[in-house]
C-alpha cells in the first residue's frame, strides 16, 4: 500500500532543482527520532513524497519525488568527518536511517505555506500546524490535494 510523506529541505541545501538535476538521491542526516523512525520503520519503495522547501522566502512544496529505497543506517552516523557523526552509533545500533529518492515532478511554481494553510482539506496537516519535523506523513486526500494545486499552480 503506498503511503504519503512531506520531506523538508532547505533549498541552499538540497532543492527540488538538485534533485531534478541528479534524479535521485539519498535523505541522510536526519536527527530526529520520530522522523527517524518513519524512514526506519514505514518508508517504503513506491511512496510518493512532496517535497517541501523550508527556510525559504516563501516556504512551500516544490514539486514530487518517489521513495525508490527503504530505510538503511545512515553511515554519516559514524564518521567523525561529518557534521551528522553521532559518537554512540555502531555496527550493533546504527542509530540513524535514511531513504533514497528519486525526482518525479516539478511544480510550476511553488505552492507556499500560506497557500496549504488556505486550501479547504488541509486543516490537519502536519506542515501548516507549525510541525518542524523534516519527515511527516500526510493522507492520501492531503497528497492529492496539495498535488493537484502544485499543477495548477503558475510561476510569478
Amino acid at each position: 500500500m503506498t503511503r504519503y510523506w512531506l520531506m523538508k529541505s532547505e533549498p541552499e541545501v538540497y532543492s527540488i532543482d538538485d534533485l531534478e538535476r541528479d534524479g535521485g538521491t539519498y535523505w541522510n542526516g536526519v536527527r530526529n527520532y520520530q522522523a527517524r523512525n518513519f524512514m526506519r520503520d514505514e518508508m517504503k519503495p513506491g511512496d510518493q513524497v512532496l517535497y517541501h522547501h523550508s527556510n525559504a522566502d516563501p516556504p512551500g512544496v516544490a514539486g514530487i519525488a518517489e521513495v525508490t529505497r527503504a530505510g538503511y543506517p545512515d553511515p554519516t552516523a559514524r564518521d567523525p568527518a561529518s557534521d551528522y557523526f553521532d559518537p554512540k552509533a555502531g555496527d550493533d545500533d546504527p542509530r540513524w536511517y535514511m531513504v533514497d529518492i528519486a525526482f518525479r515532478e516539478r511544480f510550476p511554481a511553488l505552492v507556499s505555506l500560506d497557500a496549504l494553510r488556505a486550501a479547504s482539506g488541509l486543516e490537519k496537516m502536519l506542515v501548516i500546524n507549525r510541525s518542524r519535523l523534516s519527515v511527516q506523513p500526510v493522507t492520501p486526500d492531503e497528497f492529492r490535494i496539495v498535488a493537484e494545486l502544485g499543477r495548477a499552480s503558475r510561476p510569478g
